[in-house]
């Protein structure tokens, strides 16, 4: 179907082939092969490690300045690439061809960002009790590691390449298997803009060949985990016999508290925008609705129109607006909670089965449920898929406890015209990022990161880059 290949990095040099057994990466919008990617063994990580020994100790002593107008050149074969990029993050996960690109253009800002922020590395001089200055400088925290999740393939990685470069950091790259070609785009930017060799290493393979030997390092001082609770609660672990920093953005389950006074069909479409992006494989997406009970039945019935009105197809057509979900178990999982919720008493509003005609891939028509139960099962354990649970509420106190009942902290939203209902929620909605009247929560310039079960640690921001350094105090006083 295409040229495409994937390949490692490491030390500079681009390979097609790694110690492990090649992994197959399968088409979810027809099951088919796509291509085979080459895979790290312990050996080949045990070479990237000695080489980003190397690297690291003179990146460290690159100056910010220089940094900054590396990640700047990036960028620039970032934009290069959008087309190429866009096309293998479409075809890896099945997102719509036309809304491939909006992501690499966001990864691009991260590197500019990022760019400004090497540039501002600046400590701080206090005058000490004892007549000398006590003065504090960041330093470079050392080697690090990324691990990535696939429904973000471009923006994910490069959140954190790109302050641990900034921050005078080596990574290490170990994304999911899902999205070598993705991957490999990347790393030929990083190349290209100038990043020394050693200084970003691709390493492909299964997690037990790459990413056990890297947590045993004792010289990877700082990893970053975008996945799962369950994934991050294993990695924390492991962190802990080397002490190394961790940063974690892990699972959510995004609530959404909508007002009798918003604009609630525009509120709805919001929502089901939002709510079905991406197939609805996205860890801030909403995916708990409650809705003020005098206002439901409207908010159900904008939300079944937007729903139907989605083109459900291959992701390589640009007619479509919803492609399949990227794995067969994540269907799965999606069909076992609408109906566990539907035997507990739920509606189903549209959707909830398998679209007629489509006998390959892993679509699943997007559905809207009405009168969901707190106890349904689709209410407590993320569903990571197209499915809208759609709950009433009567007291504002009470929409917010159940909006705050999971143990999860990442994100959360809310639809009010009321100032005051907004500082409430504000205050109220315990989550690492709160959009009012928007979904809009995820910037370069801004944090982002959760609380709780949903991890520690920012990405984005001026609080990122300070997870990738360490900081020294020296107290100088005069001879």
């Amino acid at each position: 179907m295409t040229k495409m290949q994937p390949k490692l990095l490491i030390n500079g040099e681009f390979r097609n082939r790694g110690q492990a057994d090649a992994i197959p990466v399968i088409n979810p919008c027809n099951g088919e092969t796509l291509w085979e990617q080459p895979a790290c063994g312990p050996d080949d990580v045990a070479e990237a490690l000695a080489h980003a020994r190397t690297a690291q100790a003179r990146w460290s002593k690159v100056h910010g300045w220089e940094r900054g107008r590396i990640l700047r050149a990036v960028a620039s074969e970032m934009r290069a690439r959008t087309d190429a990029i866009a096309s293998a993050l479409s075809l890896e996960i099945g997102r719509p061809i036309s809304q491939a690109a909006g992501e690499v253009g966001a990864a691009i800002e991260q590197f500019e960002w990022f760019a400004g922020e090497a540039e501002r590395l600046f400590g701080d001089v206090i005058a000490s009790r004892q007549g000398g200055r006590l003065l504090t400088e960041h330093e470079p925290v050392g080697i690090c590691a990324a691990f990535t999740a696939w429904n973000f393939p471009v923006n994910l990685p490069v959140r954190k390449i790109a302050p641990a470069l900034a921050a005078g950091n080596v990574i290490l790259v170990r994304p999911s298997e899902q999205v070598p070609m993705t991957s490999t785009l990347i790393a030929e930017a990083c190349v290209a803009g100038g990043v020394p060799a050693g200084v970003v290493q691709l390493l492909l393979g299964r997690a037990a060949d790459v990413s056990a030997p890297i947590m045993a390092a004792n010289e990877v001082r700082k990893i970053s985990l975008t996945g799962s609770t369950r994934v991050g609660q294993m990695l924390m672990a492991e962190a802990a016999k080397t002490v190394k920093r961790c940063s974690m953005e892990l699972g959510g389950h995004s609530a959404v508290v909508v007002c009798a006074d918003s604009d609630v069909e525009a509120a709805a479409a919001q929502c089901a925008l939002f709510k079905f992006r991406n197939a609805g494989q996205v860890c801030i997406a909403p995916n708990r609705f409650y809705v003020e009970e005098s206002v439901s039945e409207r908010f159900l019935a904008r939300m079944q129109a937007d729903a139907e009105a989605l083109v459900l197809g291959d992701s390589q057509d640009r007619a479509t607006t919803m492609g399949p979900l990227t794995l067969a178990s994540g269907r799965d999982k999606v069909e076992r909670l609408i109906a566990d919720a539907i035997g507990h008493g739920a509606r189903l509003v549209t959707g909830g089965k398998r679209p007629e005609g489509r006998n390959s891939g892993y679509f699943l028509e997007p559905t809207v449920l009405g009168d969901v139960p707190d106890h349904a099962a689709i209410m407590s354990e993320e569903p990571f898929g197209p499915v809208a649970p759609v709950a009433s509420f009567s007291d504002l106190d009470e929409a917010i406890e159940r909006a705050n009942s999971t143990p999860y902290g990442l994100a959360a939203y809310a639809f009010t015209s009321s100032q005051s209902k907004a500082d409430t929620l504000s205050r109220g909605l315990h989550a690492g990022m709160v959009g009012i009247n928007t979904f809009m929560v995820a910037h370069a310039e801004a944090p982002f990161g959760g609380v709780d079960h949903s991890g520690m640690g920012r990405e984005g921001g001026r609080e990122a880059i300070r997870d990738y350094q360490n900081t020294k105090l020296t107290h100088m006083m005069a001879v």
